[in-house]
């Protein structure tokens, strides 16, 4: 069985430079075997959950499956299928698990209904922001369990991005006070659709290439999506009201790449590091484009299309601050492994609430404008 690489950058870096320097002289010490398998090629599909060439998300997809093609010299190819171009949007977990495709670009939060405690590794309500994510992922266990959740499907999963803090959602009725969230029927995935059934609403499932016409035909009565450089594209500010923040149900969305574990491991071991370090060159570029991106995107939205932006009510967010801990302990207690990815998830998020109190927190306090 082929040995599996899950390396930090500066693992994965040297042994990918020193597998691609030494490379010849290693294969004349290791013989033909080796020498055939550093010559073969590989053709892989990957399937997503987004529209192809969607800004963020889908080109994130297109950059991952491009890296690896360039730093393998054309060893392995990946084509990338947008939503529904191969398989449905939300039966990516399934065609790469079955082999359809090897790999997937994703959320993990869209696994629920198969693996509830899949959605501690997207985001969770009042929980991380992204900086905080991969510092658990990376450094603080997460990335283990997360290896651990989806080993019985066949499946490795690696994080590939991040939108960061994202907004609260459109909506076309203000939110005042809690009792404003009651019947209201609203596209929101993950715990925080859970949150919002408790307040008293309505959570809706469905992909992204849904909202625009359900929001315009009244099928639901508002949504969240990303953000402004994502819901500009979607052109949500025709078809709703007021625009909320903050993005309570997700300060820091994982998106992950899920690789078929049979055909990663029949790939030589530099192909495997070169796809585990272009996962993370992904996950890094994802959240520093959302960053440069998104307020251009909010100053338009305001001042050319007149968005009404607006915040949630103090009231309304301590509400669901209340609900949403109780989701998460009710998820944690469903068995022994969800109980322990919550313990981790807890633990990291406490001692690192701690350190950003006297750092991240305090400084943009003092920094103001």
């Amino acid at each position: 069985m082929k040995r599996r690489h899950f390396l930090g950058t500066a693992g994965a870096g040297a042994l990918l430079t020193g597998g691609l320097l030494s490379g010849c002289g290693e294969e004349s010490s290791q013989g033909s075997g080796q020498t055939t398998t550093r010559q073969q090629t590989f053709k892989w599909k990957m399937v997503t959950t987004w529209q192809k060439n969607f800004p963020g998300l889908g080109t994130a997809a297109n950059n991952l499956a491009r890296l690896i093609g360039e730093m393998s010299g054309g060893r392995l190819k990946v084509k990338v299928y947008g939503a529904n171009e191969l398989v449905p949007p939300l039966e990516i977990f399934d065609a790469v698990a079955n082999g359809t495709a090897e790999m997937g670009h994703t959320s993990a939060y869209y696994w629920k209904g198969k693996i509830p405690v899949a959605q501690f590794f997207s985001t969770v309500p009042f929980g991380m922001t992204a900086q905080e994510m991969n510092a658990w992922l990376y450094y603080g266990g997460g990335m283990e369990l997360w290896r651990e959740v989806y080993a019985p499907h066949g499946l490795i999963p690696v994080a590939a991005g991040n939108s960061g803090v994202q907004m609260g959602g459109w909506f076309n009725k203000e939110i005042n006070e809690v009792d404003d969230l009651q019947g209201l029927k609203m596209r929101i995935p993950g715990m925080g659709g859970e949150v919002l059934r408790r307040a008293g609403g309505t959570p809706v499932g469905m992909p992204g290439t849904e909202i625009f016409t359900s929001l315009q035909s009244g099928v639901i009565d508002a949504t969240e999506w990303v953000g402004p450089w994502n819901d500009l594209a979607k052109a949500l500010y025709k078809v709703a009201k007021y625009y909320y923040y903050p993005g309570w149900h997700e300060p820091g969305t994982t998106m992950e790449c899920m690789l078929n574990k049979e055909a990663f491991e029949t790939l030589p071991d530099d192909l495997q590091s070169i796809v585990m370090t272009a996962c993370k060159a992904v996950n890094v570029d994802m959240i520093a484009e959302f960053t440069a991106r998104n307020n251009l995107a909010l100053q338009t939205l305001v001042n050319e299309h007149h968005v009404d932006v607006r915040e949630f009510p103090k009231p309304v967010l301590d509400k669901l601050r209340v609900l949403s801990a109780e989701v998460v302990a009710e998820l944690a207690g469903q068995d022994e492994l969800s109980a322990r990815v919550y313990e981790s998830y807890r633990q990291f998020q406490q001692q690192v609430v701690a350190w950003h109190d006297i750092s991240e927190r305090t400084y943009l306090n003092v920094r103001g404008g």
